[in-house]
């Protein structure tokens, strides 16, 4: 949908909270993590389960390794009253479309959208094998380290890059992490050995336990529950041809059309929160966006500082929401991806009002 078409009805995320991220919460199911986010998100605006309109979540049962997984995380939203729901298996930023969709249509004026992912059961690198080409990729089990060193490879070859300059790009996140109390990993620390050449340690996102919440309201009720909403003014997502083969690694042509579709290159945005697990994908996604070096990237230290699988997209636009109604950003980007080397983009462009 495009910026234009946004704007028909004015909607805002109003509210946002997400757990402290961890390596592992082996003593803590997956309600027990979302039910503080959820009591948290709720409680900033005062509402109820029985003031929200709408409910969407997104997860995946892979992680969980059972069917239908999440319709035990229903439990932390609670039995009564009876609410309106839906699910994406997806990271939370798509369902957080479906919901500003629902809101767009009038049928709801405020949506309750949460995610969460525990990647500490298991091995998250196999796992995520499942998204592959089921015939000629999936067999031969690459997992997502390998897959994004290849294209960390190709840009290295493409001369877009260097070992150096992605090793910066670890360590700046981490050291922006040390201001955000919810990040797994903070501090500037060395590059670390390879883990699949030419990545090393310092360029891949850490294993963890997490979960996030925002919630949406419209027009004048979004007004009512926050002093300086985060005014959605476009969102997009596109995807790439699923045979890494066909792609040209080195871009992300879905990330600038969707960009381009939510306005974003309509007027500079002075942040942007950019959901890329490795470091070589923000060198794609910073030349995908046109982003300059005037634009804070990743204030709070991205996924390279917690990766919550199914949660970090929806985590990239409530930190960006976030800056903007405590006033540290008047115009923000926030992307969320999917998939093998950014195969699945989504970007939304939130404002704040005037000051």
């Amino acid at each position: 949908m495009t910026s234009e078409e946004a704007r028909v009805r004015d909607i805002a995320v109003v509210a946002f909270a997400q757990t402290g991220h961890r390596r592992s919460t082996a003593e803590s199911s997956e309600v027990e993590m979302l039910m503080p986010v959820l009591h948290e998100v709720l409680a900033q605006t005062g509402l109820k389960t029985a003031d929200i309109g709408f409910t969407c979540s997104g997860s995946s049962d892979y992680l969980a390794g059972r069917a239908f997984s999440f319709t035990l995380a229903l439990d932390g939203v609670g039995a009564w009253p009876p609410i309106s729901e839906s699910h994406v298996e997806m990271d939370g930023a798509w369902a957080l479309y479906e919901a500003w969709t629902k809101l767009l249509t009038g049928d709801a004026d405020t949506a309750l959208v949460y995610s969460y992912g525990k990647c500490s059961p298991g091995s998250v690198r196999d796992v995520l094998t499942r998204q592959l080409d089921p015939y000629y990729l999936a067999p031969l089990w690459p997992d997502a380290v390998a897959l994004a060193a290849l294209q960390a490879q190709a840009l290295l070859d493409a001369g877009d890059t260097d070992e150096s300059a992605l090793a910066a790009v670890g360590a700046r996140s981490r050291a922006d992490a040390e201001a955000n109390p919810h990040a797994q990993l903070k501090g500037r620390t060395p590059p670390g050995d390879y883990a699949v050449r030419p990545l090393r340690t310092g360029d891949c996102p850490p294993v963890s336990d997490g979960a996030a919440a925002v919630l949406l309201a419209a027009g004048d009720r979004a007004r009512e529950l926050c002093a300086r909403p985060a005014w959605i003014r476009g969102i997009d997502h596109r995807i790439e041809a699923h045979g890494l083969g066909v792609r040209d690694l080195t871009d992300s042509p879905s990330s600038r059309l969707a960009a381009e579709k939510a306005g974003a290159f309509e007027r500079p945005v002075d942040t942007a929160e950019l959901h890329a697990p490795f470091s070589s994908q923000e060198v794609v996604l910073r030349k995908a966006l046109r982003l300059g070096d005037d634009v804070r990237v990743n204030p709070s230290g991205g996924a390279l500082a917690a990766n919550p699988v199914m949660a970090a997209g929806l985590i990239r636009i409530g930190e960006a929401a976030a800056r903007i109604h405590r006033g540290a950003s008047d115009r923000a980007l926030a992307h969320a991806t999917s998939g093998p080397c950014l195969q699945q983009n989504l970007v939304a462009v939130l404002e704040g009002d005037p000051r």
